[in-house]
């Protein structure tokens, strides 16, 4: 069951991100699916130590998780713009 917390979660957070980073009209769901849960993991790596909490890959759905997994979500996408595009919109 939360293997599909994790995915419902994780392509909405993803969808949300690519609204941010501008790139929604490029991606399509399966994407955005696969952009919030690797941000996640990210964000598990990465922001979590930083900023405290837990990604949703651990299972953790309070707000501070949400918010730490759409970061990583956002940096992914940042990271993904700097080197296909040369810059991070």
């Amino acid at each position: 069951m939360t293997f599909l917390l994790v995915i419902l979660v994780g392509g909405v957070l993803g969808w949300l991100a690519s609204i941010v980073m501008r790139t929604d009209a490029q991606q399509g769901l399966i994407l955005n699916i696969v952009v919030g849960i690797v941000g996640a993991f990210v964000a598990g790596i990465l922001l979590t130590p930083l900023l405290g909490g837990a990604p949703i890959t651990a299972g953790a759905f309070d707000l501070r998780s949400l918010v730490v997994s759409f970061l990583g979500a956002v940096v992914l996408l940042a990271v993904v713009n700097l080197f296909t595009r040369g810059r991070v919109r």
